[in-house]
């Protein structure tokens, strides 16, 4: 299977397909990410097989954010301005069909990449998360991110995610 990720288009995409197995992230998909597309504040990206363009099996979200240097440790936010320009990965899920088969990882993979290139556009430190619960904080941290201590919230710069992003 081959998959590609676009701009979500509620008139082209079957968004009621998608079964993550976490209801709140299915039903803000469903009922929410066109609202916050068209208020601007957040784009989201649906992943599509390359010839089923309609079903959806996976998103995430993306929306701009910054970070108090004061709340990050200080090995994290050392040598940031008192507030730091971030990309917020809001949401991020995957069809239940595809657990366990690593496309977590690629799917995040895709987002990141999108990321490190919006960021040679407009500027960004850090990469933030927050995970809805330890499960999904694990998965994140495999992926290089650190964890904000006492809290769900973790954390990668942009430079160390484009230095290990292959080129195209």
């Amino acid at each position: 299977m081959a998959f590609r990720s676009e701009h979500l288009a509620v008139n082209r995409h079957d968004v009621g397909a998608l079964d993550s197995g976490v209801p709140e992230l299915d039903i803000w998909l469903r009922e929410q990410a066109a609202g916050a597309v068209a208020r601007r504040v957040a784009r989201t990206f649906v992943w599509v097989e390359s010839q089923r363009v309609e079903q959806v099996l996976g998103y995430y979200s993306l929306a701009g954010h910054r970070l108090v240097r004061s709340t990050l440790p200080t090995s994290v936010g050392h040598g940031s301005p008192s507030e730091i320009p971030a990309v917020l990965l809001a949401r991020l899920a995957l069809d239940v069909r595809l657990h366990g088969t690593g496309m977590g990882g690629v799917l995040l993979a895709d987002a990141l990449r999108r990321i490190v290139i919006a960021t040679s556009t407009v500027a960004a430190r850090f990469v933030v998360v927050d995970a809805r619960d330890e499960l999904a904080a694990g998965f994140y941290e495999h992926y290089g991110f650190r964890r904000i201590p006492a809290s769900l919230r973790l954390v990668q710069k942009v430079s160390d995610i484009a230095a290990v992003m292959p080129s195209k």
